[in-house]
C-alpha cells in the first residue's frame, strides 16, 4: 500500500515531459510508497502524437500500484496563438478540470508538482490545502536569472527590456563568475511591447510561492549557482536531484513500430563501422530544423573538414507554424550538389533518431547541440564534448555558461537565434564558422577531455547512495511524507 500520493503536472513539452517522468520514476526507485499521478494536457501549436504516444507507452510499462496517468480533454474554447498571455490561458483553461478530476479521487494527494509553465496551478493547490513544489527542467543558472530579473523588475523598477536592447551590453549577475553578453539573454525578457517579459517576471514571482524548488541539476555541475540560489533568503529550499535523463528509453516513443526500430538498428551498424570517437553527431532537438540556406552553410562546412558525421536533417515545418519538423522526412533537397556522392564514405545523414543511443555510443568524438538543458545532461552523462549552436529558449544562456563559466564546451555561434515560426535565423552561419568549429571539436586539447570525462564520472556518483543529488532527493521525499498523506480526505 502507498502512503501518498504526489500530482505531478508537466508542461505539454516533450523535453518536460520526458524529464518529468524520469524524476518521477526517480522517486518510485527511492520510496515504494509513494504514487504518482501524473496530468497532461493538450498544447495545440505543438505535433500531439510523440506526446500521447509517449504517455500512452509509459502507461503500458510502469507499474499502476505507483503510476497514473491522466490526460485532460482537449479544450473547445482554444485561446489566440500569437498572443502572449497564450500559455497562461491554456493553463487557467485547465484548472476547473484538474479541480474536478483531483476531487472526483477518494484521497487527498500530498502534494502538487508543477513544471515551471505550470506553476499558476498553486491556485488550485492552495485551494484543496495541498503543498506545491515545482520541478525545474533546466538549470540552476537559468532559474537564478528568472528570479533576480524578476526582483529587479517588480521590486526594484529597472527598466530591463531598455538595458537588454543593446546586443554589445554585458551584465554583472551574482550567479555568474564572468560578465553575461545581453545577445545571450532569451529574448522574452526583452519583450515589451509583445508582454512576453511581464509574463515570465509574472511567472517567476510564482516561484517564491512554492515550498521548494527542485532543479535538474547537481552540485558539482552548477556549484556557484547552487550556492548564490542557497544563499538566497527569499526563495523556497531547493532540491538538486539531477542529472535526471531517459537512459532506458529506446526512442522518443518509449517503444515505436518496426519502421522506427529498423532505422536505430540501421544507425547502430553504421556506428559500428566507424573507429572509436571518430564520428562528430549533429542533433538540435525537438524543434531543431534550418532553412534551405542554413542548411547548405552547414554542408559544406562538413564537406569541407573532413570527418566522419552523423547528422540528424530534418525537414522544417511551414513558414507561419510553430509545429515540431519532420520525424521521418530528410531534408535533402537543401543539401548541396554532389554533397551525398562526396561523402558518402564517411557521413549519414538521417531523420530523427533516439539521442541517447547515439551519444553512448563509443564510435561518437563530438556533439554539436542546440544546448537544451536534457541534451547538456545527457552529453555530459556519456563524456561527450559539445559544440555550442543554441537556438531558442535559455539555449543560449546555456551555452555561455558551458563555455565560459564550466569551460565544457567549444562555441561554433553561442548567440545564433532562430525564429519558430518563420523557420529562420538572425543570422547564417557559413560554412567557415562550423568547418572551425567541428575541428575544434574534434581536436579538443587534454585538458578539457579530462574535465569532460571527470564530470561524467561525477554524474553518475551523485545519484548513488550519499551522491548529493541523492542526499537532496531523500531529503524532499522525506519532506512529503511528513506532510498531509493519502488517509486525508477533501473537506
Amino acid at each position: 500500500m502507498t502512503k501518498a500520493e504526489l500530482v505531478f503536472i508537466p508542461s505539454p513539452g516533450m523535453g518536460h515531459l520526458l524529464s518529468t517522468i524520469e524524476f518521477a520514476k526517480l522517486i518510485i526507485k527511492n520510496n515504494q510508497y509513494i504514487s504518482i499521478l501524473v496530468i497532461t494536457f493538450h498544447m495545440p501549436i505543438y505535433t500531439l502524437t510523440a506526446m500521447e504516444d509517449y504517455v500512452e507507452s509509459q502507461s503500458r510499462q510502469l507499474d499502476p500500484n505507483h503510476f497514473t496517468f491522466l490526460t485532460l480533454p482537449p479544450l473547445s474554447n482554444m485561446p489566440d496563438h500569437d498572443s502572449p498571455t497564450f500559455y497562461n490561458s491554456i493553463t487557467e483553461l485547465q484548472k476547473p478540470l484538474i479541480k474536478q478530476a483531483l476531487v472526483a479521487r477518494s484521497t487527498k494527494p500530498a502534494a502538487f508538482v508543477l513544471d515551471l509553465m505550470c506553476v499558476t496551478m498553486i491556485d488550485i493547490a492552495n485551494e484543496l490545502g495541498i503543498p506545491s513544489y515545482m520541478y525545474f527542467t533546466a538549470g540552476a543558472c537559468f532559474l537564478n536569472l528568472m528570479l533576480h530579473f524578476q526582483e529587479l523588475v517588480h521590486d526594484k523598477g529597472v527598466d530591463l527590456t531598455t538595458e537588454l536592447s543593446n546586443p554589445d551590453t554585458e551584465l554583472v549577475l551574482p550567479f555568474f563568475r564572468n560578465r553575461v553578453p545581453s545577445k545571450v539573454i532569451p529574448l522574452l525578457f526583452a519583450d515589451k511591447e509583445g508582454g512576453w517579459s511581464m509574463l515570465i517576471h509574472d511567472i517567476s514571482r510564482r516561484f517564491r510561492e512554492v515550498k521548494g524548488i527542485i532543479v535538474n541539476t547537481f552540485v558539482e555541475l552548477e556549484s556557484y549557482a547552487i550556492q548564490t540560489l542557497h544563499d538566497h533568503d527569499k526563495i523556497p529550499t531547493v532540491y538538486p536531484v539531477g542529472p535526471v535523463v531517459a537512459l532506458d528509453v529506446h526512442n522518443r516513443y518509449g517503444g515505436g513500430g518496426p519502421q522506427l526500430e529498423d532505422r536505430d538498428d540501421s544507425i547502430m551498424r553504421w556506428l559500428d563501422e566507424q573507429p572509436l570517437s571518430s564520428v562528430v553527431f549533429l542533433c538540435f532537438g525537438s524543434m531543431g530544423s534550418f532553412d534551405e540556406e542554413q542548411v547548405k552553410e552547414i554542408a559544406n562546412g562538413l564537406d569541407r573538414c573532413g570527418h566522419r558525421f552523423l547528422w540528424s536533417l530534418r525537414r522544417p515545418s511551414s513558414r507561419g507554424k510553430v509545429v515540431l519538423p519532420s520525424e521521418n522526412e530528410i531534408f535533402e533537397e537543401a543539401l548541396p550538389e554532389g554533397f551525398l556522392d562526396r561523402t558518402t564514405h564517411r557521413g549519414k545523414i538521417i531523420g530523427w533518431a533516439s539521442q541517447v543511443q547515439i551519444l553512448a555510443h563509443q564510435a561518437i568524438g563530438g556533439f554539436v547541440s542546440h544546448c537544451g538543458w536534457n541534451s547538456i545532461l545527457e552529453s555530459s552523462w556519456f563524456g561527450v564534448p559539445i559544440a555550442t549552436w543554441p537556438i531558442y529558449s535559455e539555449q543560449q544562456l546555456n551555452a555561455f555558461e558551458l563555455i565560459k563559466e564550466l569551460e565544457l564546451a567549444v562555441d561554433i555561434r553561442m548567440d545564433y537565434r532562430r525564429d519558430l515560426r518563420m523557420n529562420n535565423g538572425n543570422f547564417v552561419v557559413m560554412a567557415e564558422e562550423v568547418e572551425t568549429g567541428v575541428n575544434t571539436l574534434m581536436s579538443m586539447g587534454d585538458q578539457m577531455r579530462q574535465r569532460i570525462r571527470e564530470m561524467s564520472d561525477t554524474s553518475r556518483k551523485v545519484l548513488q547512495n550519499g551522491g548529493s543529488s541523492h542526499n537532496c532527493l531523500i531529503r524532499f521525499i522525506r519532506e512529503v511524507l511528513e506532510g498531509p498523506t493519502s488517509s486525508d480526505k477533501f473537506q
